[in-house]
């Protein structure tokens, strides 16, 4: 084993590592740590591998019911979806990456994610993401930046996903000045198996031969997991060398090669190579396992010269997988990977020793425990304290908004970056892959695929309001869940599980962790109050540059069922004469709101108690409807109100609407929750209605389909004109200096 490291106290500031860590690290392995002993233990105690400053707050999230087969802990979750069939999904952020280079950063976030799914054993069949870019409009060197980052964010997304095959059907795209400085980038992906034969991450069976397969290792992405977890400077934009570079025609090959494997019985576990790696990967299976591990580095297919031990275990190059195979099964599973062209190598062997040994051309490089590396990672107890904007920000002023005609304020929030289609983003993506999306992007609310497994339907909705969450982090998290819930409910599929990733600033700074406490606290109640448990997720922190910190960003994807395939519920109008009716109640509820902040120029307020029993109950409402063949379409109310909410259904559908609220016209941008517009056949009406007084809601109609203008109380605008405004906006600026 090499001598102990001389400028130990360097090494440690390169590594993130503290002298309590160093200390630490010495007990466990009761000796001074060579270098790459250093570089594992850094990039498993870092944030983003080991979780130190969130773990406390995850513990305590609901994980269970009838339908989970594999809660948080694997690569993916996993939930049945009926007649022997499961849906695994998962979200994961690439925040840090994208910032330094979008293409790349972003093409890899969605290469990481899908191995995250198939290496479960499942073939994804749908990509979301969450995407928060800064202020992009305009000529500063911010905006023509921002404008770069969603270009090539977008680009990198659209190459990937498209040349893997896999369908984009959804997503959502915002804009916050907070973002400015580190833009986040959440993807998703959700893939289908045999509830039967789901495969984990897991390397046991003494003597059982561990192989490498995949891409060649290269020094891409070297400190990658511990760059993401440390904040932005100045200085820190430039770190390029650790963004990994992607290619998506070797994870095709990889896909399809791990397809055809898991048909045999060769494979005891399998784990992708993501954050840190051969390290993290290695670790993980041996630590679930409570097993051992040789490996030989040297035996690591190389892509460079000269490469050393501490390259092998840190470097993050893509589309890499680590295989615990039955022994015997060497030469059946390096053959079927050689046949698509991929590495295979025998590099090691599980043992029963608890260590990790790792060998360099013969001699030991590295001899560590497993458990201690992901047992006693640290778990620290930051301190926490309520940021002190929050009572600067509870009274808002409604005049400005109360003192302009409602066709004045409707005209500035229908032009709004957070309201306009992003139709010039999603057209890069392939939706159509795959022949199964009933649902495509752009469509309003959830984004549904039919499973041809079982005639059902997957509905599924990326959600967050981070201006909700920065005024009340915990209401807001709360909402995000409530959010993507009513989503696929309002596709008439019943909401079942969550996966989630969790951005924030600092957790340095107390005001920060206690953002991030209230936020799982909300999404705890939310998923308990609801029913829809946490089945996987991430956690992206240190999203800060310079000292300014995002906002508060819990992204949340909800996946429901519905079913059958042949009964999914449109966002869209359907026929002229159909009639409009509002379902829920509106009241002066402006915290956050856009109105607040288009009108006004202000993200303050306060948000209302969430009333679960009401937003179960319009789930149930237009579920039944749906299913009693009910109804037309259906919407959930928004940001913007009920005036936003009709005027994108009005938009999308190329129809126009007549309509009256019997509303006071600033409650016309008013954000109360549980509520949604449906439409129905004037015949259908009645039992609607009906349904509604006994599920013990309110709805009225309120207006009918039809014409060519957009008519609610006294706002008048004619379609074409709306149409412009909302398909053409962003196309606009986003171009501005191409």
């Amino acid at each position: 084993m090499s001598k102990p490291i001389e400028n130990i106290n360097d090494v440690l500031s390169a590594h993130k590592l503290s002298q309590l860590d160093y200390a630490h690290i010495k007990e466990i392995l009761k000796r001074e740590p060579n270098f790459v002993e250093i570089g594992i233990f850094s990039a498993m105690w870092s944030e983003h591998c080991s979780y130190k400053s969130s773990k406390k707050y995850l513990n305590g999230f609901p994980t269970k019911a009838p339908w989970v087969i594999q809660g948080p802990g694997e690569n993916a979750g996993v939930i049945d979806i009926g007649d022997g069939m499961a849906a695994v999904f998962k979200m994961e952020s690439h925040n840090h990456p994208s910032f330094i280079e979008p293409f790349q950063g972003a093409a890899t976030g969605v290469g990481g994610i899908l191995r995250d799914i198939f290496t479960m054993g499942a073939r994804p069949v749908a990509n979301m993401n969450s995407l928060r870019f800064g202020d992009v409009d305009g000529s500063s060197d911010t905006a023509k930046y921002q404008r770069h980052l969603v270009r090539g964010v977008i680009d990198g997304i659209g190459s990937y996903g498209n040349c893997m095959g896999v369908p984009t059907i959804g997503g959502e795209m915002s804009f916050e000045s907070c973002y400015n400085g580190n833009i986040l980038v959440n993807a998703f992906s959700l893939g289908l198996a045999k509830a039967d034969e789901i495969f984990y991450g897991k390397a046991e069976g003494i003597g059982n031969p561990v192989i490498y397969v995949g891409s060649k290792t290269g020094r891409d992405g070297l400190g990658g997991a511990v760059m993401s977890s440390d904040s932005f400077t100045e200085e820190s934009k430039s770190l390029r060398p650790t963004v990994q570079v992607g290619d998506p025609f070797t994870e095709k090959l990889l896909l399809e090669a791990c397809m055809e494997l898991f048909k045999t019985d060769h494979v005891v576990g399998i784990q992708d190579m993501g954050a840190a790696g051969l390290t993290s990967s290695a670790f993980e299976m041996a630590g679930r396992s409570g097993s051992g591990m040789i490996m030989h580095l040297d035996k690591v297919p190389a892509r460079e010269e000269g490469m050393t031990p501490y390259d092998f275990m840190l470097s993050e190059s893509q589309e890499r997988m680590l295989i615990c195979a039955k022994k015997g099964s060497e030469d059946k599973i390096i053959e079927i990977f050689h046949k698509w062209d991929l590495d295979a190598e025998v590099i090691g062997e599980v043992t029963d020793t608890g260590r990790m040994e790792l060998y360099w051309h013969g001699e030991i490089a590295a001899d560590i425990p497993v458990d201690p590396v992901s047992e006693e990672a640290p778990i620290l107890d930051r301190p926490t304290k309520e940021p002190e904007y929050l009572d600067k920000i509870k009274e808002i002023n409604l005049e400005p908004i109360k003192s302009a005609s409602a066709q004045e304020s409707f005209e500035k929030l229908i032009g709004s970056l957070d309201v306009v289609d992003k139709a010039w983003g999603y057209s890069q993506y392939d939706s159509t892959v795959q022949t199964n999306t009933q649902k495509h992007p752009g469509s309003l609310d959830a984004s549904v695929i039919r499973v041809k497994e079982n005639g059902k339907a997957l509905a599924m909705s990326s959600d967050c309001n981070t201006r909700y969450c920065y005024i009340n982090p915990k209401v807001g998290a709360a909402l995000a869940v409530v959010e993507s819930g009513r989503n696929v409910a309002m596709s008439g599929a019943r909401p079942l599980a969550i996966t989630d990733c969790l951005n924030y600033g600092n957790p340095e700074n107390p005001e920060v962790m206690w953002q991030f406490a209230k936020g799982c606290d909300g999404i705890k109640e939310a998923c308990l109050e609801l029913n829809t448990p946490v089945v996987s997720g991430n956690v992206s922190l240190y999203n800060e540059t310079d000292g300014v910190s995002v906002y508060p960003t819990p992204s949340i994807a909800m996946v429901g069922v519905n079913n059958s395939s042949e009964n999914v519920l449109n966002s869209k109008f359907k026929n002229q004469g159909d009639i409009v009716v509002l379902v829920g109640d509106t009241k002066a509820d402006f915290g956050g709101s856009l109105a607040l902040k288009e009108i006004c120029g202000e993200i303050k307020g306060e948000l209302e108690p969430i009333d679960y029993n009401k937003e179960l109950k319009l789930w149930d409402l237009i579920i039944k409807a749906n299913e009693q063949k009910l109804l037309n379409s259906a919407k959930d109310v928004n940001i913007g109100g009920l005036a936003i909410s009709l005027a994108k259904k009005c938009a999308v559908s190329n129809m126009g609407v007549e309509a009256n609220s019997g509303l006071d016209k600033e409650l016309l941008f008013s954000e109360s929750q549980s509520r949604a517009i449906v439409t129905l056949d004037n015949s259908n009406l009645d039992a609607f209605l009906n349904l509604a007084k006994e599920i013990g809601l309110s709805a009225k109609a309120i207006g009918k389909v039809g014409g060519d203008s957009f008519k609610l109380d006294d706002i008048n605008m004619p379609l074409s004109k709306l149409n412009d405004i909302y398909f053409n906006t962003f196309k606009k600026i986003v171009e501005q200096d191409i």
